[in-house]
């Protein structure tokens, strides 16, 4: 394969039609269906889609069928078949649903006002990411252009994957037909450790939450009166939590949530500590002299990847602290998100929280969590040898070192999906969420030398996938 021919054209596309694209995307408010109810009366969802198979046709791919699918009361889904030249197929996949807006953004930056500083590409959702479209397209197209044979190519671009992707199984079990068995999948929507060179992601955290919700009283009533003799709800929130995680170290407490780690993701966590160094915690907006939880980087790299973590990450029933009145008030409500071990099932995961939270509530107070999201993990099936040779050509090819390997924290819930459905498939999940970037905070941005990159190995490793079985 001509690396030369393959960048310059990939260069050239975004250089002259992506990146431009991309700004027109991060100005659409086009919230994930859990943050915005009413996106269909809203529209900035159809307006994106629009956008997006607009530019997908103008692209000159050979035998190219795009489709938007509308199932009935579901987000949108773009699918695009590409005939090749085998029977085989791979699947491409990326979402194009964005997080909320988030707080915090510095001055002259904002969720939805696209911004270029040097090479970063500031704004909701290009990063996470709306460039994998662009980037699937971007790669095929740069193939046919250089006379490079390729395997038929799906396209899969969901619109609820901020979501937990509650649409999309009934999108694949409907297309399922259409898709076929794809021996090689590709997904766009993960991270790496820095931009020097390509990462292959091993594993995906799971994930459960919910509301959890204390009442003490039908009404607020004057502190002074009250306190001393009527709990305070906020305590009690305490108290349930501290049944989940011990405050003082973060570690969460039922064996329930946690998984044995593979000696092979052993091994992967040391080999990537020697890679990043503190370069693993370094990259976080840390104030003044707060320090991560160790100073041990494998641990840190297994933490991420590997254990349970809870987070809270919402709260009612609080005023803000310059409208905050001498009241106990009548109750307190959080939003709680617990990160699981890939290989740790979701549902009796949120089963065991609802049962830990619920039981036995202090001072017969009214305790109840309702669980609204959970999704599956995903551990990777052991590469080819084909697929690390390829994959290690295309980093040393396009960024001049090896490709590194690493467990992402965050959840993808079609890649269990997949999993499932195609066990015999191998699977190529990357990103360009790399230190910094901050998906789904403030002050995201795409990196978009990382991303021209991605586009080159993704091109080179669907032409390796095509050569495996050919005849010499």
């Amino acid at each position: 394969m001509d690396t030369s021919a393959i960048r310059t054209h990939v260069e050239r596309l975004w250089d002259e039609s992506i990146v431009a694209e991309l700004v027109e995307y991060i100005r659409i408010p086009n919230k994930s269906v859990a943050f915005d109810r009413d996106w269909k009366t809203h529209g900035h969802m159809d307006r994106v889609v629009a956008r997006f198979e607009d530019w997908a046709r103008r692209q000159p791919i050979l035998g190219m069928k795009l489709e938007v699918v509308r199932l009935e009361g579901r987000t949108p889904l773009l699918f695009m078949e590409i005939p090749g030249d085998s029977k085989d197929c791979v699947l491409l996949y990326g979402h194009l649903d964005k997080q909320p807006e988030m707080s915090g953004w510095r001055e002259g930056l904002g969720p939805w006002q696209p911004v270029i500083e040097g090479d970063r590409l500031y704004g909701r959702g290009s990063a996470d990411d709306g460039y994998a479209m662009f980037s699937c397209l971007g790669a095929i197209g740069a193939l046919q252009a250089t006379s490079i044979k390729h395997a038929r190519c799906v396209v899969v671009i969901e619109a609820c994957e901020e979501s937990g992707s509650f649409d999309l199984p009934h999108y694949i079990e409907h297309l399922a037909p259409r898709i076929g068995q794809p021996s090689l999948c590709i997904a766009l929507d993960s991270g790496c450790g820095n931009y020097d060179q390509l990462w292959l992601t091993t594993s995906l955290r799971g994930l459960v939450g919910g509301r959890l919700q204390v009442e003490v009283l039908t009404e607020g009533v004057h502190s002074g009166d009250a306190g001393g003799v009527v709990p305070d709800s906020f305590r009690i929130v305490r108290q349930l939590i501290s049944r989940v995680e011990d405050e003082a170290t973060g570690k969460v407490l039922a064996p329930e949530f946690y998984a044995t780690i593979p000696d092979a993701r052993l091994k992967q966590a040391a080999a990537t500590a020697e890679v990043l160094g503190d370069d693993i915690y370094a990259k976080f907006p840390f104030i003044d002299h707060t320090r991560p939880i160790t100073n041990d980087t494998t641990e840190l790299i297994l933490n991420r990847a590997w254990r349970p973590a809870l987070s809270i990450i919402g709260a009612d029933g609080l005023p803000s602290t310059g409208n905050a009145g001498n009241v106990l008030r009548p109750g307190t409500a959080v939003s709680l998100s617990l990160r699981l071990p890939p290989t740790v099932d979701p549902k009796v995961a949120s089963q065991k929280l609802k049962s830990i939270l619920e039981s036995d509530p202090p001072y017969g107070c009214k305790v109840t969590f309702q669980a609204n999201w959970g999704a599956g993990g995903w551990n990777a099936p052991d590469l080819s040898p084909w697929l690390e040779r390829s994959l290690d050509a295309a980093s040393n090819d396009y960024f001049g070192r090896p490709t590194a390997y690493m467990g992402e924290g965050g959840t993808i819930p079609f890649m269990g999906m997949l999993g499932q459905r195609f066990p015999q498939s191998q699977f190529l999940i990357t990103g360009v969420l790399g230190p910094h970037t901050n998906a789904h905070g403030p002050n995201e941005f795409l990196h978009i030398p990382t991303a021209k990159k991605v586009t080159c190995c993704v091109a080179k490793v669907i032409a390796d996938h095509f050569t495996r079985s050919a005849p010499d």
